[in-house]
């Protein structure tokens, strides 16, 4: 079935866009799907196009010689050109500039790896000439489209858009087996040492495990084995790769709040789950908050816009709340539980609440309840862990 993904119109209104739209992303999160559906509206609006699916020998080939057959090739096989897997092509960067700089009335559309060789190329040669899309696996919003999927499922089996094809669970593990075992042996596997890969698993495990606790790498170096700098280079490749996302503390230089501790989340709790190699129903999991965190965080990241980020706080004392979502450096306190017997505000948002006057306003996701109560003039939204797919409260902050 077809699914209509959050991206899709942001790609369609680029292609009058002179720049190559690069969409990036981690395996297989739909990035060759939008290139067709794409290719099949502008077909349907008139527009010549050619698709080169480069795992494909055949297309391959046609895209292989020196630069400047191939970028008379792309010049005159269309108005519109896709390209899936753009990473195969040698000096790609070097030829989309060239194409760019020539003014030819061609728009291209690529997809590909998200090594960390194509982000450096991407920012040397193509600087101001590229609009960048990350794709990421499925919010709950798209996930709703599956008509045979409830809505706690997506809790268990995460948002990889191929699971619309398992009908069984154990097909569903077998894919996520896959795309696990694909980004090691082919993503990984290039970029680290072959006697670190073991080293490498530990800790994708380890950070599996203690998602979205409160850590240091002087920790997460101890546990695995490795040394300081070897496992925060690891971290950023997860990073760049889009498996993993780091979320630095908030702080406003008060003696008693930590600063150096980051959290951890891998970005599809899906994948999560394999790496625990469990999948059971949430309601028998003894982490069912943190994968109720896990959920949330992701639909708060997708959301982010140029001036908001998200942190997290803490006091040396205990205090915390989940996440500090900054909009114009304002901040709002979020946190998560997964069942709530009443509408209590929990210590550490009351905590924050003082501290920073100037929050407007709190939320307090959760499963169950939907209720707005006051704490000191100041609003402490109850809202329902699906609801965090749209970030409305945050229109009215300045």
């Amino acid at each position: 079935m077809k699914i209509n993904r959050l991206y899709f119109n942001k790609l369609w209104n680029e292609i009058q866009e002179p720049k190559i739209s690069i969409l990036l992303g981690m395996r297989q999160v739909g990035k060759s799907t939008l290139l067709r559906q794409l290719e099949k509206k502008a077909k349907g609006a008139g527009y010549q196009t050619a698709f080169y699916d480069l795992e494909q020998p055949a297309d391959l080939n046609l895209l292989a010689g020196d630069h400047q057959k191939v970028i008379l090739q792309l010049n005159s096989s269309a108005q519109v050109v896709f390209i899936d897997e753009f990473h195969y092509l040698k000096n790609a960067p070097k030829i989309f500039k060239a194409i760019y700089d020539s003014g030819k009335p061609v728009k291209i559309y690529v997809s590909g790896s998200s090594s960390l060789e194509i982000h450096k190329h991407l920012k040397e040669s193509l600087a101001g000439r590229f609009i960048k899309t990350i794709v990421h696996p499925l919010s709950l919003e798209e996930w709703k489209q599956i008509a045979s999927f409830e809505e706690k499922e997506y809790l268990q089996w995460g948002g990889m858009p191929g699971l619309v094809h398992c009908p069984s669970k154990e097909d569903r593990i077998t894919l996520l087996e896959n795309i696990v075992s694909a980004y090691i042996t082919k993503d990984i596997k290039g970029l680290i040492k072959e006697e670190n890969i073991r080293s490498f698993n530990s800790l994708l495990y380890l950070l599996a495990q203690a998602q979205g606790s409160v850590g240091v790498i002087s920790n997460l170096a101890r546990e695995t084995g490795l040394n300081e700098s070897t496992l925060a280079r690891y971290l950023e490749i997860m990073a760049q790769t889009y498996v993993l996302q780091i979320v630095s503390s908030y702080s406003q230089n008060l003696a008693n709040e930590l600063k150096k501790s980051k959290k951890y989340y891998l970005m599809d709790h899906g994948i999560r789950n394999m790496f625990l190699k469990d999948f059971r129903d949430i309601g028998q999991r003894e982490d069912k908050g943190i994968m109720y965190e896990s959920a949330i965080f992701f639909h708060l990241y997708l959301q982010l816009k140029s001036n908001m980020e998200i942190r997290f706080w803490r006091t040396k004392k205990g205090d915390e709340v989940d996440f500090v979502i900054l909009k114009n450096r304002i901040p709002v306190p979020v946190e998560v539980k997964s069942y709530l017997p009443s509408p209590e505000v929990p210590k550490g948002m009351v905590q924050f609440l003082k501290r920073y006057p100037q929050a407007p306003f709190g939320l307090v996701y959760n499963a169950n309840l939907k209720q707005k109560v006051k704490i000191d003039g100041r609003d402490v939204h109850f809202c329902l862990w699906s609801e965090s797919v749209k970030l409305d409260y945050l229109q009215d902050v300045v």
